[in-house]
């Protein structure tokens, strides 16, 4: 991997996802893809940046010319919660994109292609302890639906076109740098925020509600490590379970109430309700870390000490 580009690199994961590559790879080499959402400050004053819209076959290959790239990281997507208000945007995105990125893979024989999915691929009867790796994918959402067909998708290009595209089912995703963007998982970073400058949150889900979840630098890394193991030792490819830790908002709350004792949560249960509830509590990550040494860093107590150490003096 020499030349990267990040799509949807303004996002919750790409923003933070560029910095990361840059670091690793020198600011030059990862180009930070975006649509209409310009990217943060850092990222335009640290390296290339070029408008890239997936669902723009040309503009896409256009730009992998350019640049010389040989590695794609597509982090551009649409989440759970906005998926459901736009169906058919989540899949023109999640699938029409996602296709054209694997014929640019195809055919311009790049060296890796790394698409994340989601615990979103599950559904009601999928286990919800300790999910496995192999297992019943039958989501309710349009954003499920199109992370399903993306692994079996991407899968099929791995046999047939000897693509090398990976990809992780990533759990929700909490960062002290990004504010979240229409998932169902969001309440777990907004409740850092309204807890540091208004002391108290409203949630849009139950306080039993149990996901799992992961930091952002757990995130990034496990991304990173899975594009970079050989691929000899990997048996799976598209669809790695990749667990960290799982707990209930009220876990979250009391979690928090440690360093903010006077927080205040109520709960207000909306449609993102009905989605959580189909999702896993807990994820079976053996393959994971079978095949390519994953290890998570963060727990609920380390990942809210760094969290509120980080974004307090921003906040208040």
């Amino acid at each position: 991997m020499k030349r990267i580009l990040v799509t949807g690199s303004a996002g919750q994961i790409g923003s933070e996802l560029v910095m990361v590559l840059r670091e690793k790879y020198g600011n030059d080499n990862v180009i930070a893809g975006t649509n209409r959402t310009p990217p943060s400050e850092r990222i335009k004053k640290s390296g290339p940046v070029e408008v890239c819209n997936i669902t723009n076959k040309e503009q896409l290959y256009e730009t992998v010319d350019k640049y010389d790239i040989d590695t794609i990281y597509n982090m551009a997507a649409i989440l759970s919660g906005v998926g459901e208000q736009r169906p058919l945007l989540a899949w023109k995105v999640n699938m029409d994109g996602f296709h054209n990125v694997l014929e640019c893979a195809r055919e311009k024989e790049l060296v890796r292609v790394m698409n994340p999915s989601s615990i979103a691929a599950f559904g009601p009867e999928t286990p919800r302890m300790n999910t496995p790796q192999e297992t019943v994918l039958k989501p309710r959402t349009m954003y499920g639906v199109t992370k399903v067909a993306g692994e079996l998708l991407g899968d099929y290009y791995f046999r047939k076109f000897n693509v090398d595209i990976r990809g992780v089912r990533y759990p929700g995703i909490i960062s002290s740098e990004t504010l979240p963007g229409g998932g169902t998982t969001d309440y777990a970073v907004a409740i850092y925020y309204e807890a540091i400058q208004h002391g108290k949150y409203e949630c849009f889900v139950r306080e039993d509600t149990v996901l799992p979840m992961m930091y952002m630098p757990d995130a990034l890394k496990g991304i990173i490590d899975l594009a970079e193991a050989p691929v000899d030792t990997l048996k799976h490819h598209c669809d790695f379970n990749m667990g960290s830790m799982s707990f209930s908002v009220k876990d979250l709350a009391n979690e928090i109430k440690k360093h903010i004792p006077e927080l205040e949560v109520t709960y207000k249960p909306d449609y993102r309700q009905a989605i959580a509830d189909s999702w896993p509590q807990s994820i079976d990550d053996t393959s994971a870390r079978e095949e390519w040494g994953w290890t998570p860093s963060f727990d609920i107590s380390s990942m809210t000490k760094d969290m509120i150490e980080k974004l307090t003096p921003r906040l208040k």
